[in-house]
């Protein structure tokens, strides 16, 4: 009997991870769990709940951390990583000159560096199992254009946009395919944070403010099996994304007086 097919996801304790955890361990895969919170992953193994998963704590900032956990899932799995979903990241709000510099190296030390740091661990294990094996970058609507009041972030978004299409190049000779999952806002709890340091407004306050459509994480998750099992490079995943990858295309000053209108205070 074949060896279950193998997904390791970073942040899977919680958002979106686990809800591509769910959604794979749902379809049979053995699910990997990559995260720093021990109890979110014990909650989302629960969710799975058919005993196939693994759970590796760790920070994705620590590129030695990544090669350990990454053997260590390929073990338990039976000598295979099928997938790799390259998903932790953290959200960053408010204007540059309100972020600090701890903000501002964590959000791309975390969002960026560890979605490279991720890539370049898995790349010997996807090689095992290609052709037919995949790196799957969470991206951003943010990352299709600039979000005012979001500028780090947006950065980290588009890097890893750029990221991803570099790494479909290099990478196709090898039969491993990469693609980039752009969601807008996503109902999880990070939209109850505060977006930096400074602010006491959530960003859950923003989004209303602006009119914005929630994503389910649930979307998100059916984005990357689509991602794996299809051919196209980015998807963009709700209404709200799906607007603004148009518009940035065909009415780009519309998209720019929107990015205008979220960088302005709640209020203004």
């Amino acid at each position: 009997m074949a060896a279950k097919k193998a997904i390791f996801i970073s942040g899977g304790g919680s958002g979106i991870g686990r809800a591509i955890a769910v959604k794979f361990g749902g379809q049979g895969w053995f699910v990997g769990l990559g995260d720093i919170d021990s109890e979110g992953m014990k909650q989302t193994a629960a969710q799975i709940g058919n005993g196939f998963t693994y759970s590796h704590k760790f920070d994705v900032r620590d590129r030695a951390a990544w090669d350990v956990a990454l053997e260590a899932f390929s073990t338990a799995a039976g000598g295979r990583i099928d997938v790799l979903a390259n998903n932790a990241g953290i959200p960053l709000g408010g204007s540059l000159s309100e972020n600090t510099t701890e903000e501002i190296e964590r959000c791309i030390d975390i969002n960026l560096k560890g979605v490279f740091w991720g890539a370049q661990a898995v790349l010997p294990h996807l090689k095992k199992t290609a052709p037919g094996s995949a790196l799957i970058n969470t991206a951003s609507a943010a990352g299709i254009y600039g979000t005012g009041g979001a500028s780090v972030y947006s950065a980290t978004k588009f890097g890893v946009r750029g990221m991803t299409e570099s790494l479909d190049a290099e990478w196709s000779e090898f039969g491993i395919k990469v693609a980039s999952i752009c969601p807008s806002f996503i109902e999880t709890p990070l939209l109850d944070h505060t977006p930096n340091q400074g602010s006491n407004e959530s960003i859950r306050e923003r989004v209303k403010a602006a009119g914005l459509e929630l994503t389910s994480a649930e979307d998100v998750a059916q984005a990357v099996w689509d991602a794996v099992h299809g051919n196209k490079l980015h998807w963009v995943v709700g209404k709200t994304a799906r607007q603004i990858s148009f518009a940035a295309r065909w009415m780009p000053g519309r998209v720019r007086a929107q990015s205008r209108g979220m960088a302005r205070p709640l209020g203004r």
